[in-house]
């Protein structure tokens, strides 16, 4: 299937058991390590404490994902993945992804959304802080690889 035009609306909406192969497959494709498996997604799914978004192009073309935990008692919800596929990296996935994370966080009267990131992921580090977060703290071995990361946070007003 040939990749979504630069233009395609990108669609975001809760995932669905049905997803859960293009969930697996394309967190496989994504990271190397600090993965979620098969078993954890389809955990999340139906978990009152975790939302997995998909984003597409129409119902079908998948794009990407991000999942968000919801610890009870607490007003920071946490972005703890987002993921998009190669062919659709630079078509707004990603701040599609991230500002529907955000919406659900509200929606559940959280006041910010905390995140940690690969300090060399240049990608994402971008996107994060075009969209507002605030680099605050350094994070080192944090990876199930030893790799450091960056802890961002933004206020949702």
């Amino acid at each position: 299937m040939p990749p979504p035009p630069a233009t395609a609306a990108v669609r975001v909406r809760r995932a669905e058991l049905s997803d859960l192969d293009d969930l697996v497959a394309l967190e496989l494709a994504t990271f190397a390590s600090d993965r979620l498996s098969r078993a954890q997604y389809r955990r999340h799914l139906d978990s009152d404490s975790a939302l997995v978004l998909v984003a597409s192009a129409n119902h079908r073309h998948f794009l990407g994902t991000a999942v968000v935990f919801f610890r009870k008692g607490s007003k920071v919800a946490r972005l703890y993945s987002l993921a998009s596929k190669p062919d659709a990296r630079g078509k707004g996935v990603g701040t599609s992804l991230v500002e529907a994370a955000e919406a659900a966080a509200r929606r559940r009267r959280c006041h910010a959304l905390r995140l940690e990131v690969r300090t060399d992921n240049l990608a994402a580090i971008r996107l994060y802080e075009r969209l507002g977060y605030r680099r605050n703290r350094f994070l080192d071995g944090f990876y199930e690889d030893g790799g450091n990361g960056w802890r961002y946070e933004k206020a949702l007003g």
